[in-house]
């Protein structure tokens, strides 16, 4: 970070997480599949999935009040509202509206992120560069995802794999040597269609056609996202790394998205860190996308896991193409 430019910090973490939980032998009920398939191509256990009058916006507000109390900070004090999702109540207004509303941050601004699982890691750049010039003090980063909401609970290879959650950070100005010390973000369009809603947007708009062509869920090449996501992962935090002038030696806690316990090992591995360096919790919530990451935070800080001090590599892939990388000094 340029000497002239303020750091941001994370003062404030908040998470929800619904009470329905979908199990592996919930699932082997559902579709063709087992227990030992899915742990062993995934090391998912269960997911958490919303309840019928649930939705991101519902999630995202928990998450966010929650933050804010962790923080100290009342509501009318939040000055902007990021929220990364690719499931928003509805395509406009932004669901990061909602939010402002149904807390009450009456003097934020506010809109959405859409970076694919990224997108955490996206927002929480974006939210630090409002506090690096100085134009905000107390900005909201918000990952929330209803990912039940565009599953195809038939399809074995991804109704495994989705759940839903909710996790927010307060990033304010660093009152020393704590917060963001370099991210880094890439993007490759070409490998758009590996992972997508091929309809519900301008291209396709919904017909009875797509509907019964099942064109409204996620649709994935699991075999190219993994091969893509091995690369990604290292590659992305090896540069955020080089950024703030660190390696991977100085690495005291990496928090990947949780996507894959594969996908982790691998990327751990590609840069050394041990497996006691490595958070994971995808065996219980399964890939919730924006929120994957906050959430392991969340959990990593609450476990005791993180001391003052210490450096934390933050690691997204998703969508997009895109991935990016997120160095922060607790």
């Amino acid at each position: 970070m340029p000497g002239n430019l303020i750091r941001a910090a994370v003062t404030g973490l908040g998470v929800y997480v619904p009470e329905k939980v979908i199990t592996n032998d919930i699932l082997e009920e559902m579709v063709d599949t087992s227990d030992e398939w899915i742990i062993e191509r995934s090391g998912i256990r269960e997911r958490h999935v919303v309840a019928e009058d649930e939705a991101t916006s519902d999630m995202a507000s928990i998450a966010a009040v929650r933050a804010l109390a962790d923080a100290g900070v009342e509501p009318e004090e939040v000055d902007l509202i990021i929220v990364a999702t690719n499931t928003p109540d509805m395509p406009f207004p932004a669901t990061a509206c909602l939010v402002q509303e149904r807390i009450g941050a009456k003097r934020a601004g506010a809109f959405d992120l859409a970076a694919g699982c990224t997108g955490f890691i996206c927002a929480a750049a974006a939210g630090s560069q409002f506090i690096a010039t100085g134009a905000c003090r107390n900005v909201l980063v918000i990952g929330a995802e209803c990912l039940s909401r565009i599953t195809n609970w038939e399809d074995r290879n991804t109704c495994v794999l989705f759940g839903d959650a909710a996790g927010a950070v307060l990033l304010q100005p660093s009152l020393g040597e704590s917060g963001i010390l370099s991210f880094k973000l890439r993007s490759d369009g070409k490998g758009a269609r590996l992972l997508y809603m091929p309809a519900g947007g301008s291209r396709r708009p919904a017909t009875r056609e797509t509907v019964e062509n099942k064109e409204h869920y996620i649709h994935m090449n699991g075999r190219e996202v993994f091969k893509f996501a091995v690369r990604a992962m290292g590659e992305a935090a090896e540069e955020a790394l080089a950024c703030a002038g660190l390696s991977a030696e100085d690495v005291d806690l990496f928090i990947p998205h949780q996507a894959n316990v594969r996908i982790i090992d691998a990327a751990a591995k590609r840069l050394g860190l041990s497996p006691g360096k490595v958070f994971v919790n995808v065996d219980r919530y399964g890939n919730t996308s924006t929120a994957s990451i906050p959430l392991a935070l969340y959990e990593a800080v609450t476990a005791g896991a993180v001391k003052k001090g210490q450096n934390i590599v933050m690691v997204g892939f998703g969508a997009g193409l895109t991935w990016g990388a997120m160095v922060l000094r607790w």
